[in-house]
């Protein structure tokens, strides 16, 4: 039998394992964001298939409806019935909006729908606003990097946290704030839809490691720290359960190993990416030597003592022309 909590702030039952699997709640604005990005996404979909550009892939769709998902577990499962009654079992929650559900929606590419969604001038600007100076710096490695540790940090070293167990309002700004800034962060490191710089995928393996670190950070000082929003704790009055202590560390160490272990499936995409990105660039580059060799064999003739070919423009005498390319030259060098 499910049962349905309407109020989040009435005596709860103790959280058993049988009640992780029946105790739900509605959430009208958990509810409402997940309806919207459903059906903007599905829009976008059938926008791009009317164009004729070919089947939208149905793996971005699954990652995208993954991400919803799992937005509508953490707001109106267990996780959201109880997220104001144990320090743990918010920490779980806001984990999940920073990390595992933006990394979702990014891999599903909802901006790429988007900008096929509009119209012809309204996608121009975007792209001007997309390529501007302003989002170029803002997306930059160090300060995506600031966008994914800092807000977390902030939310738990500050009265903030308090006041999202005490108003809905302040919970569901700041849950929405945690999804921006992962979201921003994937959009970004992924580069599955268009971003304003094109990045590196190894400097992401670095920030990688920065993200970690920070993660050790907040966990450390929740975990050695005084009691976070104590007078709220000590006023619900729970007799069952972890004493607020132990609550307290067990959310410390969901904070630190939370965040470690959505790393992983994170550095797997990436790595995953990286590695077809190789394969493409390999793909271009063996085209335009296959285009080079069936040319003219003009190229060759320039190897020969004496010959009276001029040299391409910008291309030194005697020289092929992709020593001078500055993609060419590094996989086709001579060995000196």
């Amino acid at each position: 039998m499910v049962t349905v909590v309407a109020v989040a702030s009435s005596p709860l039952p103790p959280l058993s394992v049988m009640r992780t699997l029946t105790a739900w709640r509605f959430a009208p604005g958990v509810v409402a964001v997940a309806g919207g990005l459903v059906g903007g996404y599905g829009a976008g979909v059938r926008r791009w298939q009317a164009s004729g550009k070919g089947p939208w892939p149905r793996s971005r769709t699954w990652c995208f409806g993954l991400g919803v998902l799992v937005l509508l577990l953490v707001g109106c499962s267990f996780v959201g019935v109880y997220d104001d009654t144990l320090f743990w079992v918010r920490a779980v929650q806001n984990i999940v909006l920073l990390m595992v559900v933006p990394m979702f929606l990014a891999v599903g590419a909802p901006l790429t729908l988007f900008a096929s969604a509009v119209s012809p001038p309204v996608r121009t600007r975007l792209s001007r606003v997309l390529h501007s100076r302003p989002a170029v710096l803002v997306t930059l490695p160090l300060v995506v990097t600031v966008v994914l540790v800092v807000p977390i940090l902030v939310l738990y070293m500050s009265p903030i946290y308090e006041a999202t167990l005490r108003d809905p309002v302040v919970s569901g700004v700041a849950g929405t704030a945690l999804a921006v800034a992962g979201f921003v962060y994937f959009w970004t490191r992924f580069r599955i839809d268009p971003t304003p710089r094109p990045g590196s995928h190894l400097v992401t393996l670095a920030i990688t490691i920065v993200e970690v670190v920070g993660d050790a950070v907040l966990g450390v000082v929740v975990w050695l720290g005084p009691l976070i929003a104590a007078g709220f704790y000590t006023a619900l009055n729970r007799q069952w359960g972890p004493d607020p202590r132990t609550d307290q560390l067990l959310g410390a160490g969901v904070l630190w190993v939370g965040g470690d272990v959505v790393g992983l499936p994170f550095i797997g995409i990436v790595l995953a990416r990286m590695v077809r990105e190789d394969e493409e660039h390999a793909r271009i580059v063996d085209a335009v030597l296959d285009r080079g060799d069936a040319g003219p064999a003009s190229a060759g003739a320039e190897e020969l003592p004496g010959a009276g070919a001029a040299a391409e423009p910008g291309t030194a005498a005697g020289r092929l022309w992709w020593e001078d390319d500055p993609q060419l030259a590094d996989r086709f060098r001579h060995p000196r």
